[in-house]
């Protein structure tokens, strides 16, 4: 019997519910565990993997996971593998638009090197002419956006033709409509959808684990865990590469050193007047205060590999034994005691 393949359609504990390439017996998808083999090696299924099931039981609808596939690439967080675009999702109004956020999940998305679509929501709570005037915004930046409401109107179905057999993982902060978007492109009703809070402004989470639902055009479409201020790169050179305004210059141009951090080198071709070019100083100096205020002992500490439940290995320290760890009840015994020894020293 030929291997079974499917896709890694959603991780809820230890289970996995794989979608088979093809059906068989009339059955299109399986519940499976992880072989204890890929735990051993420390190999982590994650959404939107690829994987091999054997041992399948059609009648429990049941398989075991034995193989990953290669994998294009992986997104730390959330977990989730083989993506091809990913879709930042911020609202105009009820929150409001933040130009640090968008900055900050945009600096994020630009490092996964996958197509990135922008979508604001909520447009029905405010004028045209603010919705055009963060439509000619972003494209300033150097990206697309649409602009919908997903109370009013159907703009959201222009959404279809870009998100056509591809992978796409919805990101943003909580309360921007996230989970009812998602409504409105898959069939599924049981997807919760959570109102913003009257007294912060902000979102309350309702998704709590990462799944990926079937599109009617074909393709898959992840729901994500909102969160609010997503991490910068941690290189400079990353950061100033994430900036589109940045890489257009540097295309049409070059500064005069190879290494110009972009703030007060001199013959620097990316220094003028853009928007984001005020907050790329404060990503940077931000950078590089969190680097300079890391100790710096010289030599890393010396560390060890843990696996945990699920299969992920990580990095400890090694504890100093002189200092932390306690001496066995044999070199107890066997070492006199310092009193003791201060008699024997003055007898003799």
């Amino acid at each position: 019997m030929s291997d079974l393949v499917g896709l890694v359609r959603a991780v809820q504990a230890n289970y996995y519910r794989v979608r088979l390439q093809e059906a068989t017996n009339g059955i299109e998808e399986l519940l499976c565990v992880r072989r204890a083999r890929l735990k051993k090696m420390g190999q982590q299924v994650c959404v939107g993997d690829w994987v091999v099931v054997s041992h399948p039981d059609w009648q429990g609808h049941r398989g075991a996971i034995a193989e990953i596939l290669p994998r294009r690439n992986q997104l730390p967080r959330p977990a989730i593998a083989n993506v091809d675009q990913v879709l930042l999702l911020f609202a105009l109004a009820d929150p409001p638009a933040d130009v640090h956020q968008i900055s900050r999940f945009l600096l994020t998305a630009e490092g996964l090197e996958v197509e990135i679509q922008v979508v604001f929501t909520k447009a029905d709570l405010v004028s045209a002419q603010e919705q055009q005037q963060w439509r000619d915004r972003l494209h300033q930046w150097g990206y697309h956006c649409h602009v919908l409401s997903l109370t009013q109107g159907s703009d959201w179905q222009h959404l279809h033709p870009h998100l056509a057999d591809k992978i796409t993982v919805v990101c943003g902060p909580s309360g921007v409509g996230k989970s009812s978007l998602i409504r409105h492109l898959t069939p599924r009703e049981d997807i919760r959808v959570g109102a913003v809070s009257d007294h912060w402004h902000r979102g309350r989470h309702t998704t709590r684990h990462v799944e990926l639902f079937p599109l009617p055009a074909g393709g898959w479409i992840a729901d994500t865990p909102g969160f609010n201020q997503p991490e910068l790169p941690q290189d400079p050179q990353q950061l100033a590469a994430a900036f589109p305004e940045i890489r257009q210059r540097l295309s049409k141009d070059r500064c005069l050193f190879d290494n110009c951090r972009h703030d007060q080198e001199p013959g620097c071709c990316v220094r003028g007047d853009w928007e984001r070019y005020p907050l790329y100083i404060e990503y940077l100096h931000e950078l590089e205060t969190m680097a300079s205020s890391e100790p710096s002992l010289g030599k890393a500490p010396p560390v060890k590999a843990k696996s945990d439940r699920q299969g992920q290995q990580r990095l400890e320290p090694l504890l100093d034994p002189k200092k932390y760890r306690r001496r066995s009840r044999r070199q107890q015994h066997q070492h006199l005691n310092p009193m003791a020894e201060e008699v024997l020293d003055s007898e003799l």
